[in-house]
């Protein structure tokens, strides 16, 4: 048995009889003793209720708790112990705790049965369960996300199912083998155009033109146009198949895509206007630019590389270090390239002519990378280049141990929500089979069977599982959202998706 100090007073008219009406309860097996007059400090809740259960009838006493004795005064409540060992704090203390170890959805279950307000969490642990909730949130997202790849939008049909399985198969790898094949033949493709591109500028594998001028291999050409040509077939297929035109042309690596194929038919186009518009200095200046921007096709790789996504999500949640970063660096850059200049300038050889141009001495020696072209020749300038060469490291490292911690727990969040996510499906589909078993039995072993069922999976499930998709007692009976299902907020999803 546990319990708590307890402060004894008298009420208004000095009677004590409040006070020392006592209330014996059973929480899961443990024993606690209450008084009334701390329960009745918060009227509204259901502890405070059992005061005067004398005064109320069984029916209504029965409303109240799981079991009573009425030979001992006993309340039996089948509850957590430890989740009510942070409720009765609100009696004592005024706020509620969530101690380590209980989940805060469940714990917001405990505080609804005994009709607690969720505003005497106190602060951090609203912020605790404001994470949880979004985290519940994501596995959601992604348990519809898997859904819809498997199962498709059921309400569907005609065009839409086939623009559903075009989706599928060019945009989710993991959703069919046909898909799968097209990932890893675009994956090759990426590879063998960008080979291309840089094997493209060896001078011993480029052939002259009439006028003596270098040009691309014709055999690199070809193969370079077949690469475009399924990366074009490629981004009009998903155009195509995409429920959201406009949400798919603003994509940021569907902009790439479009940069990584655009080059080519701009200079197609040039090109056919004839030799006279090529000519012109400003369209070859065109044309050199547009065939620089080629490179933009290597970053078509992250579209077939976690790793890479991971990453890139990482560094859009630490701009706030590599702001820091930046800041340091260009507070250094200034500061050291304008010593350098002042003590330099006096010297018959100095490479220091302007503070602008020190710039760049500045930012070789606070990265450590010393190219050796501009150096200091006096004495002050070699201190003050040491000086900058130790602050740069500082600076350095400072922000990069705050970038790897939120890229590693980025990642294993990830980690987290697919395990998560791929274990509902899993319990949806143990679900669907058993409710198949139900339904394949006659009435009165149906219903003794889903009995069984319940008290199988509520014996199973521990206190940290949390349902997450409506009518989990049959596949078919589940709400599979479409692919145009969309959600504002955390929270619209998490209403959406809780039972």
């Amino acid at each position: 048995m546990w319990g708590m100090q307890r402060t004894r007073y008298a009420d208004s008219k000095g009677s004590e009889a409040s006070e020392e009406t006592e209330i014996v309860v059973n929480i899961g097996g443990v024993k606690q003793v209450l008084y009334g007059d701390v329960l009745n400090r918060y009227p509204d809740t259901r502890l405070a209720e059992l005061v005067d259960c004398s005064l109320k009838s069984s029916e209504e006493i029965s409303s109240l708790c799981d079991d009573y004795d009425p030979d001992t005064g006993e309340f039996y409540f089948d509850r957590d112990p430890k989740a009510f060992k942070c409720i009765i704090e609100l009696y004592y203390y005024g706020e509620i705790h969530i101690k380590r170890g209980i989940c805060p959805i469940c714990f917001m279950k405990e505080m609804e049965f005994w009709k607690i307000d969720s505003d005497f969490l106190d602060d951090c642990c609203k912020c605790h369960l404001n994470e949880v909730e979004d985290e519940l949130a994501e596995i959601a997202e992604k348990v519809r996300t898997i859904l819809v790849d498997r199962e498709g939008d059921p309400s569907a049909a005609g065009w839409q199912r086939i623009q559903m399985c075009l989706w599928r198969m060019m945009e989710k790898p993991e959703s069919s083998l046909p898909a799968h094949i097209i990932a890893i033949v675009s994956f090759i493709f990426i590879l063998v155009s960008s080979v291309v591109m840089c094997v493209g500028t060896l001078p011993d594998l480029q052939v002259e033109d009439s006028e003596g001028n270098l040009t691309e291999n014709p055999t690199l050409e070809v193969i370079e146009t077949v690469c475009i040509g399924w990366f074009t077939i490629e981004y009009i297929l998903r155009l195509i198949s995409s429920p959201n035109k406009i949400k798919f042309a603003l994509g940021f690596m569907n902009i790439i895509d479009f940069m990584a194929i655009m080059p080519f038919f701009v200079v197609l186009i040039l090109t056919s206007f004839g030799t006279g518009v090529m000519e012109l200095a400003n369209v070859q200046q065109a044309v050199q630019a547009l065939r620089i921007m080629r490179i933009a096709r290597i970053f078509k790789l992250a579209r077939h590389s976690s790793g890479l996504q991971t990453l890139t999500s990482a560094l859009k949640s630490s701009f706030k270090e590599l702001g820091l970063l930046l800041m340091y660096m260009g507070v250094g850059v200034f500061l050291f390239s304008a010593l350098g200049y002042t003590m330099e300038q006096n010297h018959p050889e100095t490479l220091f002519t302007s503070i602008p141009q020190s710039f760049w001495w500045a930012v070789i020696t606070m990265t450590t990378v010393g190219y050796g072209d501009v150096y200091p020749k006096t004495t002050l300038g070699r201190c003050n280049a040491a000086i900058s060469f130790l602050c740069g490291v500082i600076a350095i490292a400072l922000p990069i141990h705050p970038i790897i911690n939120n890229f590693v727990l980025f990642y294993n969040k990830q980690q987290v929500l697919e395990t998560a996510a791929k274990h509902e499906i899993e319990l949806m589909a143990l679900r669907s089979d058993e409710g198949e078993l139900e339904a394949a039995s006659g009435t009165h072993k149906h219903v003794c069977g889903a009995e069984m069922w319940d008290n199988a999976m509520c014996s199973c499930h521990s206190d940290t599982h949390i349902p997450l998709l409506k009518d989990p007692r049959g596949w078919a009976g589940i709400q599979t959202p479409s692919m145009d299902t969309s959600f504002e907020s955390t929270a619209e999803a998490t209403e959406y998706f809780i039972s």
